[in-house]
């Protein structure tokens, strides 16, 4: 893992701190009502690469690493809820005609199906990363060497590898 994406910004309040424990409350909250109800959920995720490294966040809540990204609000599409959750997570604004699709799938994830949709973003430099450090805690480049050997969210491991095996780069 190469340094540390954003955490220049500032350390948490304890306002952040009292919303991470809030975020931990609620998703503890969402599994239950998932195991119970079993829903479909709906969200889109954004792979930015810079310089052959992936840009993973890991959200107080989870105990693997994700790329930024999240639910889809009723009515927005899947590239619209990419870009809204890249810069609400880490800060990035990026056009949505940027985003190029890479991997759609549904899969069972903590007792409910998980729709994903996982978009990928090539930049020439790396942005500064903006994380807000009640949802978002950490943020960091990784090579893909790294993913295959982290703890990452099953789709967007796969996603990583399909992107590796595509750009003909060895990991």
């Amino acid at each position: 893992m190469s340094e540390p994406a954003g955490r220049d910004l500032h350390r948490p309040t304890w306002l952040d701190r009292g919303f991470q424990v809030a975020h931990m409350a609620a998703y503890w909250l969402l599994q239950v009502y998932w195991r119970l109800w079993g829903p479909t959920t709906h969200g889109a995720q954004v792979m930015l690469w810079c310089r052959g490294q992936v840009l993973l966040v890991r959200n107080p809540y989870l105990t693997c690493h994700s790329a930024p990204g999240g639910s889809l609000r009723h009515g927005e599409s899947a590239r619209a809820a990419a870009v809204r959750e890249l810069r609400e997570e880490v800060g990035i604004s990026v056009a949505p005609e940027r985003l190029v699709q890479s991997l759609e799938v549904t899969h069972d994830w903590r007792g409910k199906r998980d729709h994903v949709v996982i978009f990928c973003v090539e930049l020439d430099e790396r942005p500064r990363v903006r994380m807000d450090l009640r949802e978002v805690v950490e943020a960091a480049w990784f090579d893909p060497d790294e993913v295959a050997q982290s703890n990452v969210f099953p789709p967007l491991k796969r996603a990583i590898r399909e992107h590796v095996s595509r750009a003909g780069v060895q990991p």
